[in-house]
């Protein structure tokens, strides 16, 4: 810190004129920096949907029982066929692969998170953490601070509604994990349970594909021409963030709309009616 003396009293009271400025100008955006650093590096808390997935455990069990009946049928009436024993075989490996898999899913869930959270926040740490804040950078750069601190503040609200949004959807999930792992191994339903578990993991993953983009984001700043519009910078990445966000939510929401498993409800629905 530069210390005021009546050889640079000028000076000083220029600069600190401008830290003022920059105080003002980051009260606003500290509170959501804050909040957008929680909902990325933080793993989400799952043990709210502990009780749901508990009970959702209990209905899935009571469904091991008929499949295994269904295998030890077809092992009946398999005869001395080779090729019908060997099917039997797969299927009884899959129950048992489903059956374990689908009683461990809350823990696999909870561990998944951990990974990506401890991913995140490795790449995390890696941006300077200045880089997020407004800083002094002369008169003209603090004209185009005040030009775009709205614009800024903005973009990281929307940053954090679509971190919280995930937040709430991650949570929920470990209970749509179990069922998707469930659906992944009951054979007619397979795509219904891939379906499931691709969009799980695309939103578990989401903080980890951000702390990218604002780590390179971060690195512009490096070359000169970047470092005089730094707001712009920081409006860029988050911008990315948020486009990518909603890119993804239109591609889930077509992708789910054209997929294998909707097309079968939508031809039993209208062969029905």
């Amino acid at each position: 810190m530069t210390t005021c003396g009546i050889t640079n009293l000028g000076s000083c009271l220029v600069e600190k004129f401008f830290e003022f400025i920059v105080n003002i100008l980051n009260m606003p955006v500290s509170p959501l920096l804050k909040l957008i650093n929680n909902f990325m590096i933080e793993p989400v808390n799952i043990n709210l949907f502990a009780s749901t997935w508990s009970i959702i455990i209990y209905i899935l069990s009571l469904f091991y029982g008929i499949f295994l009946l269904i295998v030890g049928f077809k092992f009946l009436i398999s005869g001395h066929s080779p090729e019908k024993r060997e099917d039997a075989k797969k299927n009884l490996a899959n129950i048992i692969i489903m059956m374990v898999l689908v009683q461990a899913s809350f823990f696999l869930y909870a561990l998944c998170l951990d990974v990506v959270a401890s991913m995140t926040s490795v790449i995390f740490n890696l941006i300077p953490s200045d880089f997020f804040l407004i800083a002094t950078g002369g008169m003209g750069n603090i004209g185009l601070d005040l030009a775009l601190l709205f614009p800024y503040i903005f973009t990281l609200l929307a940053t954090l509604i679509f971190l919280a949004l995930r937040y709430i959807c991650v949570g929920v999930g470990v209970i749509f994990f179990a069922i998707g792992i469930f659906l992944y191994f009951s054979g007619y339903f397979k795509s219904f349970g891939k379906l499931i578990l691709n969009y799980l993991g695309v939103l578990i993953s989401l903080p980890f594909i951000y702390s990218i983009i604002l780590l390179a984001s971060s690195k512009f700043l490096e070359i000169n021409t970047f470092s005089d519009v730094k707001i712009l910078v920081m409006i860029g990445g988050f911008g990315l963030i948020n486009l990518l966000t909603m890119f993804l939510l239109l591609f889930v929401i077509v992708k789910a709309a054209n997929s294998k498993p909707v097309n079968q409800i939508v031809t039993l629905v209208k062969a029905v009616a």
